[in-house]
């Protein structure tokens, strides 16, 4: 997802000479195209995120359109008050871009994860809110936040996630996309937890369960329509996500479910009013912590018991 997100940038920025990219000591060698290729449209800002995103706020107000791209946990908590008064308050065009979400950064433990991040940026007003699920759709989410006017939060992964979609079905725009179809439940996901999620509805339908799966990649503004539209054919409804329970997708589906007096049985799946635990690959912490697609079957498996 990351070498996806800066070839696309790249291509734009090929064609934009006001799109700058912005790091803060994070770059994966892609990068190195603007170097040789698009001499000052790169900066580098070391580990000093929050001065980044003041600059990048700075840029906008002359015209510029900043990427801004750093490890996710310190570019939507260490860099919130930035973000919050230099961007979204002013409605500055800056475009951030937050790497290895969830538990992507895995042999750091929780100090590293983003498991709270999108109650935050849910919050933030002006703010979009992108959740690609693969590279194709990172690449789809890099076209959009150029496209749309005004701050834009992209969360990606850290790269080798497996590909979901191909090119002739690539979604556009950030909409929803069916991945399973299921007759006895729905569950809504996102981000890079989707082929845990997918795995866990192949378990399922040979045990007799059709878990239809959904790919929710634009998280804010909420297509509340698509979640009510999945309602009209089931009444059992589940949501998946890296992330905590509280605050995050979960939350905005239950948002839905509230404000439009729609009766279902309702769990959402993720971590519930904890830090992750364990170390090692982000699969060995997802299963720790009951994310990966055993965990994910186990819990759909204990709902359906009771």
């Amino acid at each position: 997802m990351q070498k996806s997100y800066l070839m696309t940038l790249y291509e734009i920025a090929e064609k934009d000479p006001e799109v700058m990219l912005l790091l803060a000591d994070s770059g994966s060698g892609y990068e190195n195209l603007f170097l040789q290729h698009l001499p000052g449209r790169m900066f580098d800002f070391g580990i000093a995120e929050e001065n980044m995103v003041a600059a990048a706020a700075g840029m906008a107000s002359c015209g510029k359109i900043p990427f801004v791209y750093t490890a996710s946990a310190f570019l939507s908590y260490r860099s919130m008050e930035f973000l919050r008064d230099d961007v979204c308050l002013q409605k500055r065009n800056v475009k951030l871009i937050g790497m290895g979400t969830g538990l992507g950064w895995s042999t750091l433990g929780p100090t590293h994860h983003t498991t709270e991040e999108l109650g935050i940026l849910r919050a933030m007003p002006h703010l979009t809110v992108l959740s690609p699920s693969d590279s194709l759709r990172t690449a789809e989410c890099v076209r959009l936040a150029y496209e749309t006017e005004g701050p834009v939060y992209v969360r990606i992964g850290m790269g080798g996630e497996p590909v979901i979609y191909d090119e002739a079905d690539a979604p556009k725009k950030g909409e929803n996309r069916m991945l399973r179809e299921g007759k006895d439940a729905v569950v809504f996901s996102t981000g890079t937890i989707l082929p845990e999620v997918l795995n866990a509805a192949d378990t399922l339908a040979e045990e007799g369960i059709r878990i239809r799966v959904i790919d929710v990649c634009r998280v804010k503004p909420f297509d509340e329509a698509a979640v009510l539209r999945e309602l009209e054919t089931t009444d059992t409804v589940f949501t998946a996500e890296e992330h905590s329970v509280t605050g995050g997708l979960g939350t905005a589906v239950a948002e839905v479910l509230a404000a439009n007096g729609k009766p279902a049985a309702f769990h959402k799946i993720g971590l519930d009013n904890v830090f992750a635990k364990g170390y090692g690959t982000q699969q060995e912490v997802r299963m720790q912590n009951g994310l990966d697609a055993a965990g994910i079957v186990e819990q759909i498996r204990t709902f359906y018991r009771r």
